[in-house]
């Protein structure tokens, strides 16, 4: 398929895209702000800006060490997102320091209008955001773009291959892909990436950068809770319920606190209700503090993930029960929390896999193991573990400091 055939059939389904926009706004109402960025008719940023593009939440987690580095040394950063949850997590974490604009449709003319208004000297995206006319019409205005912490899942590479062509073209415009692997590196090589442009760096999910500030808000709810605490995050639908279920069967003498953070805002409000069919004593974030009486208290915020983690003796990492892939199970790990995942890992499986050989992580199969190995970890003395996790995260950090001299290069 050549790059204007998929222009033409990008155009076509357009109204259908504008069309799950305004549904999912419905449940997600910020959604519909700022609709017109979509179609590249956005505010100018500064001239010169580096331009960084992460989808959503994690990735906007991911790169912000190497944002504090380059803002640090006086650089103007253009931050854009494709999600409104990845927005508020670019605002929490930057405010006014960094401008933020919503990525545009994939059309040549909204990225002819989007570039009327910016002039950044570099493209720096996270993870494996492969949007054939984004990469051509950067690359046609000579700005430098870099595709870091890329990774490509075999089911991902046989997706691409079905395109080779347009792939090719596409990753042809890239000036340096940094892989987390070896194994992502050379799937990217069989889709047409020039060799001499590919380096394998390692995950820059490894350099983590925990704030101290909820850790100690963490902390401090998790002494308001009195008794051991369970904490599920970025659960999907689905996920809540086998949870929900897991906890129900630890013995009344020995349940602990469960904290149900789900993935999406909208889903906030319905896995509330679905909580209180579980206790009498359901409580979220909104509504009120952690106190010793709350059996089951819903995560309904942005950006204070590590905080729910800090809270907790024991993790599960939600989207993996909903096969999905997992989550990130680093965060976690380097808070030396034993962490429990389902069977569905394809977006972290080095990683997870990684954990487990050391002994950090438990991998279940099914809702009754779930049940069991919670159990068991909320029964036990975790110190070897907790440690092992630690310890996975610590050995691995370097990527960050890879990306920031390839960066430091290019511009």
């Amino acid at each position: 398929m050549s790059r204007h055939l998929y222009s033409l059939i990008y155009l076509l389904l357009l109204p259908f895209l504008f069309v799950r926009v305004l549904i999912r706004s419905l449940k997600a109402p910020a959604y519909r702000s700022r609709l017109l960025e979509r179609f590249g008719i956005q505010k100018p940023s500064a001239k010169g800006a580096i331009w960084i593009h992460a989808v959503s939440v994690g990735e906007t987690i991911a790169i912000s060490p190497l944002v504090e580095k380059l803002l640090a040394q006086g650089e103007s950063i253009l931050f854009t997102t494709t999600t409104p949850t990845g927005a508020a997590q670019v605002k929490q974490r930057f405010g006014d320091r960094v401008e933020h604009r919503y990525l545009p449709w994939d059309l040549p003319i909204f990225f002819d209008l989007f570039f009327s208004s910016h002039k950044p000297k570099l493209l720096l995206i996270v993870e494996t955001e492969i949007w054939p006319n984004l990469l051509s019409t950067t690359s046609k205005r000579h700005i430098p773009i870099v595709l870091a912490n890329a990774r490509l899942s075999e089911k991902s590479f046989k997706g691409y291959s079905r395109f080779s062509e347009l792939t090719e073209q596409a990753l042809n415009s890239i000036s340096l892909l940094l892989a987390q692997h070896e194994a992502d590196s050379e799937r990217f090589k069989k889709l047409g990436m020039p060799e001499d442009r590919l380096l394998v760096s390692g995950s820059i999910k490894f350099d983590i950068d925990i704030p101290d500030e909820q850790v100690q808000s963490g902390q401090a709810w998790k002494a308001a809770f009195a008794r051991k605490v369970l904490v599920a995050a970025s659960t999907h639908q689905g996920e809540d319920k086998i949870l929900l279920d897991a906890w129900s069967l630890i013995p009344q003498d020995q349940r602990p606190t469960l904290i149900l953070v789900p993935r999406h805002p909208e889903r906030f409000e319905s896995v509330f209700q679905l909580a209180t069919g579980y206790s009498e004593n359901v409580s979220k974030r909104s509504l009120s503090n952690p106190d010793s009486n709350i059996d089951i208290w819903i995560g309904d915020s942005l950006g204070e993930m590590f905080s729910y983690y800090a809270a907790a003796d024991v993790a599960f990492v939600g989207g993996s029960f909903s096969g999905t892939g997992g989550h990130n199970p680093l965060e976690p790990a380097a808070l030396g929390l034993p962490i429990v995942m389902g069977p569905s890992d394809y977006n972290f499986r080095s990683i997870i896999s990684t954990l487990k050989s050391e002994g950090a992580l438990v991998q279940v199969e099914d809702e009754s193991e779930l049940a069991e190995q919670i159990g068991r970890l909320l029964s036990q003395d975790n110190h070897t573990m907790s440690q092992a996790g630690v310890q996975v995260v610590e050995k691995n950090r370097g990527a960050m400091e890879r990306l920031y001299q390839q960066v430091l290069k290019l511009i």
